[in-house]
């Protein structure tokens, strides 16, 4: 016996299918380099994520720099010469406001934001139109790089490298170090571009011995899970979540998800924190916490 037309019935279906939609994955990849010089071997493969020598079309972001329209020409050269089309694209708060800035993306198969301060780039992309494109080119494929502040605007919430209070209690007047603590409620984030939401990403990671305050910001949370990335290495995020890793150093990631925490408002402790050491070839899955060593 045929079932009766239901128009409500069809209009919830409606809804679960447009919502199931909307719930899809970004079908992207994101690749994101701690800092420092970047090889060749890099740089390459951002390429070939791309679309590859003759069919990469790539712009180029360097505002979180001062000196960023140079710089940006410079990384826009050297993706020309692994055989991409690069573009260097400059703009204010303002312009990255608008329509007709934000259509300068349409058909990028890359996007690639250099370093400096990321809450110059933050500033200048958070809330616009073309940060909207920035995640439409995601959703669509593209994949999107950055290195050290390109890296650190890609994660909400974004360490911005600002603290409250320098040192805590007992600061040393012979030292100029920061972060020198493990401490709630000092490490400073912003919203960033929200391309990463279940990690906090860092950068010049050990070099710059940045333990401290990612360790303190998984610790305090919401946020559990902290990826940082030193110079001369890529951490990419596959379209699937999947991590892995590439070039001259390592990735550090600090997992608390099921650490057991001291209570709120207490001193930052806790124990079961689990510590991976990725070096290039590594694998991790944050949806498991599997982890795959390079042979």
């Amino acid at each position: 016996m045929s079932r009766r037309f239901s128009f409500a019935r069809w209009l919830a279906a409606a809804v679960v299918a447009l919502t199931a939609s909307h719930a899809l994955p970004a079908q992207g990849t994101l690749y994101l380099v701690g800092g420092g010089p970047q090889p060749d071997a890099l740089v390459r493969e951002f390429v070939d994520l791309a679309g590859g020598r003759g069919k990469a079309r790539i712009v180029v972001m360097a505002m979180a720099s001062a000196e960023g329209k140079t710089s940006g020409e410079e990384k826009a050269q050297q993706l020309r010469g692994f055989g991409a089309t690069a573009t260097n694209l400059w703009v204010d708060h303002r312009q990255a406001d608008t329509d007709s800035v934000a259509r300068l993306l349409d058909g990028a198969t890359g996007i690639w934001f250099g370093g400096g301060l990321q809450t110059r780039l933050a500033g200048v992309l958070v809330g616009t139109r073309l940060a909207t494109a920035i995640h439409a080119r995601y959703a669509a494929g593209a994949v999107i790089g950055g290195t050290s502040a390109g890296a650190a605007v890609m994660s909400t919430p974004m360490i911005t490298g600002d603290e409250k209070r320098r040192g805590g209690d007992r600061y040393p007047d012979d030292s100029s170090a920061i972060f020198i603590t493990i401490d709630r409620q000092n490490v400073i984030t912003a919203p960033g571009l929200d391309l990463v939401t279940t990690a906090i990403i860092d950068q010049h990671f050990l070099r710059r011995k940045r333990h401290n305050r990612l360790l303190s910001l998984v610790l305090e949370g919401p946020v559990r899970l902290g990826a940082g990335i030193d110079e001369s290495t890529a951490l990419i995020i596959e379209p699937q979540g999947d991590w892995r890793v590439n070039g001259a150093s390592t990735v550090m990631i600090f997992d608390a998800r099921q650490a057991k925490l001291g209570p709120p408002g207490a001193m930052l402790g806790g124990t079961g924190i689990v510590t991976h050491v990725l070096p290039a070839g590594s694998r991790f899955s944050p949806t498991t916490g599997r982890v795959t060593l390079p042979p």
